[in-house]
């Protein structure tokens, strides 16, 4: 989740009835969705020995403070590990990971009804240990954008507003909420929302 450290396993099984030693160089980097690097914001290298047919993991941890001001609104890191058994094979490992947002939540009324006001909470977080300020709420509604400037929120705190409108007509209206502040932007959320007639 975006805001937290990152942590993995990587898993070295030797499947043969020989003693092998492997040496992992471990990179990870902030990247964009074409996959093209941002910042490397991790490097390290080590050295396992595996006993015939063991299996060892190596856990690699990527502390928030090492990715947090290089990560794009793509919200990705690619980590790659590069294996190589002594006077043997080379095995490239890689993964792209995917910071999921938990930030926005909507909260609907049970009954939404043409012609009629309606009250909508919309809750947003700071994911961050560190506080944010410059916090702003863009809410999309029927073609209309209303811009809501915010306080400051601490870090790892919560905050809701309630937000009314009256639709014009019966049908699914989508309402699209996008979050941002001086440390991240574009934390999206939405709901489509069902009116019944008068």
């Amino acid at each position: 989740v975006f805001g937290k450290d990152i942590n993995l396993i990587l898993v070295l099984n030797n499947l043969s009835s020989d003693r092998k030693s492997v040496r992992v160089d471990m990179s990870a980097s902030t990247i964009l969705y074409t996959r093209r690097a941002v910042a490397e914001i991790l490097k390290a290298a080590t050295s396992v020995e595996l006993g015939p047919k063991q299996g060892k993991h190596i856990r690699v941890k990527i502390p928030y403070t090492h990715y947090g001001r290089y990560l794009t609104t793509d919200k990705r890191i690619q980590v790659t590990a590069l294996c190589e058994v002594m006077h043997g094979l080379k095995l490239l490992v890689e993964k792209t990971i995917i910071l999921e947002d938990t930030n926005i939540i909507i909260k609907l009324p049970r009954r939404v009804v043409v012609n009629r006001a309606v009250s909508l909470e919309i809750s947003y977080a700071n994911p961050l240990p560190e506080p944010v300020s410059r916090c702003v709420l863009l809410v999309t509604l029927m073609n209309q954008q209303v811009k809501i400037n915010l306080a400051r929120l601490a870090p790892r705190e919560r905050s809701k507003i309630y937000f009314e409108f009256t639709p014009r007509r019966a049908g699914p209206l989508q309402l699209q909420v996008d979050f941002s502040c001086d440390k991240f932007s574009h934390v999206k959320g939405f709901v489509t929302i069902a009116v019944a007639p008068a």
